[in-house]
């Protein structure tokens, strides 16, 4: 198989490849000079060699014709790019487990014109793509329907990440992504411009609904920021004093005029923000709330082995993908659905 990308995400499914004895890496793609001739287990952090370089011949890479590609390169700022990206690969009939765009993990109803040339693409090289993570993904498809399997009556079923981004070093994605950093009467970031959360969450609501047989009426968006009590520093860059340091949304499926699936985020850069919003449990969690009889309340923590959330969900987001990739290659062309694949587990990967 072949990664695509060293980011925050790729270093970490690089080091989940290497460690699943089923997968075999054979090639790696970088966009970045620098990296290239690199060996890939210095880059995934490994401090060891794995035998592939790096390089940014991507023709080179497609010619080896992999079972698989693991594509975790950002997509959130060059969607059209990633889309031609993924398009490439399926069309030369390699299979492929991706990131981003995240709207893929569920087109249907939000996105269904952006997803036709990669289910095209897909149909004609006869290879399959699936596109997922923990956010959207797990934390939000397969453990809030799981959840549901043990309810007698479902009144909402809200799919929660409540977690600190202080520690998140993506400053793109903190500051021009979200916004955090900026005035509250500043023009809203692309992240809260009309249509992006749900083109971006819309997905998680209309993939529960289609779980659990519900027909929605619309889906609508909801946010509040929040101001820096003072200024501070943050692995990203600085905040300074009264401007947004946190961030509340949610994207609500309605029926009826209720509300019976919601995509909810808590994201702060202190701790003491939004004291009256939603709190995490531990360090920070996504969490499923099913309403109706009975009800639940189901916790995921993250921490990492360097005690940071952060790095957990990171490495979430890369071992969701690829974990997945036996299952991927076996399924039939197209572009696939976390209700399309089987259980998933991390066979393989029980310590010695």
């Amino acid at each position: 198989m072949v990664a695509w990308s060293t980011g925050n995400v790729g270093r970490h499914a690089l080091a989940g490849i290497d460690a699943r004895p089923d997968l075999e890496l054979v090639g790696l793609w970088v966009s970045s000079e620098a990296k290239v001739g690199q060996d890939a287990g210095r880059l995934a952090g490994l401090d060891r060699d794995l035998g592939v370089l790096a390089t940014n011949d991507a023709d080179a890479l497609l010619a080896l014709k992999p079972d698989c590609i693991v594509h975790t390169a950002m997509a959130d700022h060059r969607l059209f790019e990633a889309i031609d990206d993924l398009a490439k690969f399926l069309r030369a009939g390699i299979n492929v487990v991706s990131s981003g765009p995240v709207f893929l993990q569920y087109p249907y109803g939000t996105a269904d014109d952006m997803a036709k040339p990669v289910i095209e693409a897909a149909l004609e090289g006869g290879a399959s793509l699936w596109v997922n993570g923990v956010d959207p993904g797990f934390a939000n498809d397969w453990m809030p329907l799981v959840l549901t399997s043990v309810s007698e009556r479902i009144d909402e079923v809200r799919c929660m990440e409540v977690l600190n981004y202080a520690t998140y070093d993506q400053a793109m994605i903190v500051f021009d992504v979200m916004g955090f950093g900026r005035p509250l009467d500043a023009e809203k970031p692309m992240l809260l411009q009309p249509g992006i959360l749900t083109m971006a969450w819309g997905s998680v609501v209309h993939q529960i609904a289609k779980g659990l047989d519900v027909e929605l009426d619309e889906v609508t968006e909801w946010y509040e920021q929040l101001p820096a009590p003072e200024t501070f520093d943050i692995s990203s860059g600085v905040i300074e004093a009264g401007t947004v340091a946190g961030l509340h949304f949610e994207v609500r499926g309605m029926r009826g005029g209720r509300a019976v699936v919601v995509l909810e985020h808590v994201t702060r850069l202190r701790d003491d923000i939004g004291p009256d919003w939603p709190q995490p449990a531990g360090q920070g969690c996504y969490r499923v709330v099913v309403s109706g009889e009975p009800n639940y309340t189901l916790d995921l923590q993250l921490l990492g082995t360097d005690g940071d959330h952060n790095t957990a969900g990171l490495k979430a987001t890369a071992m969701r993908l690829v974990n997945a990739v036996p299952a991927v290659v076996a399924a039939k062309p197209g572009l696939l659905t976390a209700l399309d694949l089987p259980l998933i587990t991390g066979k393989g990967l029980v310590t010695r």
